[in-house]
C-alpha cells in the first residue's frame, strides 16, 4: 500500500495565510450583499400596515342622476306616454324618436351614474370629496371597506376648489382618517392613495411628491400639490397619505393627452381642504379673501422695465373701483414681492394668499413702485360672484387717427368708450403695422393708457411720452382689452 508522510499533505505557512484571505475576502462580499440588500430595503418605505389601517376610512362613491328635460316650446301637449304609445307609429318617431323636437321618449332617457372615492373625516359621518364626482347628482351612495352602504346627503359643495362635503346619516362605529398637515410637506417624499380608479375599489398606488404650491388654470385658489402617485378616473375625490399615515391632500385632476395617468397628478392641499369642509358644514358657504386687482406674471422684459433685477411677484395690471386695493392704496403698475411676509416668486403665487385670509383681516403687502419697495396694509374683502364684463360700443372716426413710428394707428378715446372700458382716459388703437407695437402683442381696438409709467390719458399725453421714448431699453405698455388691463413689453 502507498504510504503517504504527514508532512506531504501538511499546508505550508504560505497556504494558510492565502487561505485565510481567500476565507476573508468571501466573508466580505457576503457581508457587503447582505448589508446593500438591507439597505435597499430600509430605504424603500412599506405600505402594508399603513395601509391596513386607513382602507377602512376611505369610501366608494357612487351617484345617480335623473335625466333632465331641455325644455322646448312644444311642451305641455295635451297627451302623456300612455296616450303617446296609442298613436300611429309615425307620430310616434315624430314626437318620440331621436330627430324629435319634443326631446324624445322618457324612457330612451336614462339616467346617468358616475363613481369616484372619498374619506371619512368625523365619527359622525361627514365625508370628503370631490365637486365633480358629485355634481348635479340626485342620490349618493357611500360604500364602506366593510360592504356597508349608506345614503348620503350633500352638505355643500364648492367648484371654486372643486370641494363637496358629504353626510352620512344613521352610521354606526364609522373609521375616520387622521388628518395631517399639507404644510409640513417636501418634495421628494413618498405619499399613498386609496381609490377607486375605474371601478376597481380600494387600488392603492404609491409615488413621490414631484413639487407643491402648483396653480392650475381652473382653479386659481387651490395651491395644487404635484404627484406621480398613479390616479385615473375612479380615483377622484380619495385621500392621499404620508407615511404617517396622515391624509395630506384629495386627489383631485391629473394632466393627461390619453385619458388615462401619465405620470402627473395634482391633490387639493388638505390644509386648505379643511377650511373648505368647516365653512361648508357650519355656514353652507365658502368665504374667501378678496383684494380687488387684475394681475400678471413678471417676465424678463417686465423685469427689465420695472426696474428688477430678476424676474419675480405679480405685476398689478387693473384697480378695480371700490375694492380693498383700492382702498388701501395699490396702483396698476404695483409689483406685489411679498404678501403678509410670504415671498410670491410668481403670481400665481398670490390668489391662494389671499384666498387663505379671513375677511375683514389686514395684511401687509410689500410692493415695488417707481423702483422703490413701500409697504401698504390692505383690508381684504370678500370674493363676490364672478361677473361679466361689458364689451366696447364700436370706435368713433371723428377725428384723424394718428400715426406713430412704433408701428400703430391710434384716435382719441370717446366718453362712452371709456365709460365701457372702466378707464379714465387712454386712445383706442385702430390700425397696427410692422413695428416694435406688433412684436409687442398690442392688437386694434387695445386701449392704450400708459407708457413707460407714465399716464396717457389723452392723443396730446401719447404724442409726448412716445416722443421721448428710451432706445437702450425695454418700456412697458398698459393696455385695456376687452375689459381687462394688462402689461406688454415694448422694445423702441
Amino acid at each position: 500500500m502507498l504510504r503517504t508522510s504527514a508532512t506531504a499533505i501538511r499546508p505550508t505557512p504560505a497556504r494558510k495565510v492565502q487561505h485565510c484571505w481567500a476565507v476573508l475576502l468571501m466573508v466580505c462580499v457576503l457581508v457587503s450583499v447582505f448589508w446593500t440588500q438591507s439597505s435597499q430595503a430600509r430605504g424603500l418605505p412599506d405600505f402594508t400596515e399603513l395601509v391596513e389601517e386607513n382602507s377602512g376610512a376611505v369610501v366608494n362613491i357612487s351617484t345617480t342622476s335623473e335625466p333632465r328635460s331641455e325644455g322646448s316650446r312644444f311642451q305641455g301637449l295635451p297627451f302623456d306616454e300612455r296616450q303617446l304609445e296609442q298613436l300611429p307609429p309615425f307620430l310616434q318617431d315624430f314626437f318620440s324618436g331621436p330627430q324629435s323636437p319634443f326631446g324624445g321618449s322618457p324612457r330612451q332617457q336614462q339616467p346617468q351614474r358616475s363613481m369616484g372615492s372619498g374619506f371619512i373625516v368625523s365619527t359622525d359621518g361627514y365625508v370628503l370629496t370631490n365637486n365633480h364626482v358629485v355634481e348635479g347628482a340626485d342620490e349618493v351612495i357611500v360604500r364602506l371597506n366593510d360592504r356597508r352602504e349608506f345614503q348620503a346627503t350633500i352638505v355643500g359643495t364648492d367648484p371654486r376648489s372643486d370641494m363637496a362635503v358629504l353626510k352620512i346619516e344613521n352610521g354606526e362605529d364609522l373609521p375616520v382618517v387622521k388628518v395631517g398637515s399639507s404644510r409640513d410637506l417636501r418634495v421628494g417624499e413618498w405619499v399613498f392613495a386609496i381609490g377607486s380608479p375605474f371601478g376597481f375599489d380600494y387600488t392603492v398606488t404609491a409615488g413621490i411628491v414631484s413639487a407643491l404650491g402648483r396653480s392650475l388654470p381652473s382653479e386659481n385658489y387651490v395651491p395644487f400639490i404635484q404627484t406621480d402617485v398613479a390616479i385615473n378616473p375612479g380615483n377622484s375625490g380619495g385621500p392621499l397619505f404620508n407615511l404617517d399615515g396622515e391624509v395630506v391632500g384629495i386627489n383631485s385632476q391629473i394632466y393627461t393627452r390619453s385619458g388615462g395617468f401619465m405620470g402627473v397628478s395634482f391633490a387639493i392641499p388638505i390644509d386648505d381642504a379643511m377650511s373648505v369642509f368647516r365653512q361648508l358644514r357650519d355656514q353652507g358657504s365658502v368665504a374667501r379673501g378678496w383684494l380687488g386687482v387684475l394681475i400678471q406674471e413678471v417676465n424678463r422684459d417686465l423685469a427689465e422695465s420695472f426696474g428688477l433685477k430678476r424676474p419675480r411677484g405679480a405685476l398689478i395690471a387693473e384697480v378695480m373701483q371700490g375694492s380693498p386695493a383700492e382702498r388701501g392704496g395699490l396702483e396698476s403698475g404695483d409689483i406685489v414681492l411679498e404678501y403678509n411676509e410670504d415671498p410670491v416668486r410668481l403670481s400665481s403665487d398670490l390668489p391662494p394668499l389671499v384666498g387663505r385670509t379671513p375677511v375683514g383681516e389686514s395684511a401687509r403687502l410689500t410692493v415695488l413702485r417707481g423702483g422703490r419697495e413701500i409697504n401698504l396694509d390692505v383690508t381684504i374683502g370678500r370674493l363676490p360672484e364672478d361677473g361679466e364684463t361689458e364689451a366696447l360700443p364700436e370706435a368713433g372716426s371723428s377725428d384723424e387717427p394718428a400715426q406713430s413710428p412704433l408701428g400703430l394707428s391710434v384716435e382719441p378715446l370717446t366718453p362712452e368708450m371709456a365709460d365701457a372700458a372702466g378707464v379714465q382716459g387712454g386712445v383706442l388703437v385702430t390700425r397696427i403695422g410692422e413695428g416694435p407695437a406688433a412684436d409687442a402683442g398690442i392688437r386694434s381696438r387695445d386701449i392704450i393708457t400708459e407708457i413707460n409709467r407714465q399716464q396717457v390719458r389723452s392723443l396730446d399725453d401719447f404724442n409726448k411720452v412716445t416722443g421721448d421714448l428710451p432706445s437702450d431699453r425695454a418700456v412697458s405698455v398698459r393696455v385695456v382689452r376687452e375689459g381687462r388691463a394688462i402689461y406688454l413689453v415694448m422694445k423702441p
